[in-house]
């Protein structure tokens, strides 16, 4: 697993986000690195996939900055944005030209590499299996080769043989210094491979930081050592969540 050894190439400080009478976003910051892999977890509702689509530049906030650097970032939303009666191929030739890539066919030819995919760049989208659909849609938001990849809910429906190729995938990614933040409701997901995690309730960011140091918290504020999965419930449970 990467870790983060510089400073951040994606921050973002005291983001709000108001829909309405409803606050989605309370005031939250976070640090991504090179190389590393940010979890965001927290119960339905809690704002983790607004979070990321302001940190995508989908979405703007009602308060707060982002800062990037001069880096793309690259965003892969829950639902695949595909073309499902295209080929692998074409859809990587559409969204580069969509991209305004200086050399689509270099640019197709790269991602087929990355992917992993080149023996099935000439099946239907729909032809594919679950994990496979995912790295195509991976590989549209890798198009413009971002520094940063915003990846929300990127094992969600897939059969735990899929999930592992996704995350062998995902891991390689980070290895090579892209840095990839990620929300996820398979709680173990964010303690097997986030260097670091971010919790959120109701908009509000309750914890910030390693597995383990959350491991850690929780005992203290609860008074038992529990695992990952179990500490999670217990801290949304004491915290009120």
């Amino acid at each position: 697993m990467a870790l983060a050894t510089d400073s951040g190439v994606l921050e973002a400080t005291g983001l709000v986000k108001r829909f309405g009478d409803r606050v989605a976003l309370r005031d939250v910051s976070l640090t991504a690195h090179r190389g590393e892999l940010l979890a965001i977890i927290g119960p339905n509702g809690a704002g983790k996939t607004t979070l990321l689509s302001i940190l995508a530049g989908i979405q703007r906030p009602d308060a707060g900055s982002i800062s990037t650097g001069r880096g793309e970032v690259g965003w892969v939303p829950q639902q695949a944005a595909v073309y499902s009666k295209l080929t692998v191929e074409e859809n990587l030739r559409l969204f580069a030209r969509l991209e305004k890539r200086p050399d689509v066919d270099a640019t197709v030819d790269r991602m087929l590499e990355q992917t992993d995919l080149r023996d099935r760049a000439g099946d239907q989208v729909q032809t594919l299996s679950g994990g496979n659909r995912q790295r195509v849609n991976i590989a549209i938001g890798l198009l413009s080769e971002p520094e940063v990849l915003l990846l929300d809910e990127p094992s969600a429906a897939l059969d735990p043989r899929q999930r592992d190729r996704l995350w062998e995938f995902i891991l390689a990614l980070a290895e090579r210094g892209t840095t990839v933040i990620y929300s996820t409701h398979v709680v173990p997901e964010a303690e097997r491979y986030g260097n670091d995690v971010l919790v959120l309730a109701d908009g509000e960011k309750l914890f910030d930081g390693p597995p383990r140091e959350f491991e850690r918290t929780v005992a203290e504020e609860c008074g038992e050592e529990l695992h990952f999965e179990a500490a999670f419930v217990e801290f949304l449970r004491h915290r009120g969540h």
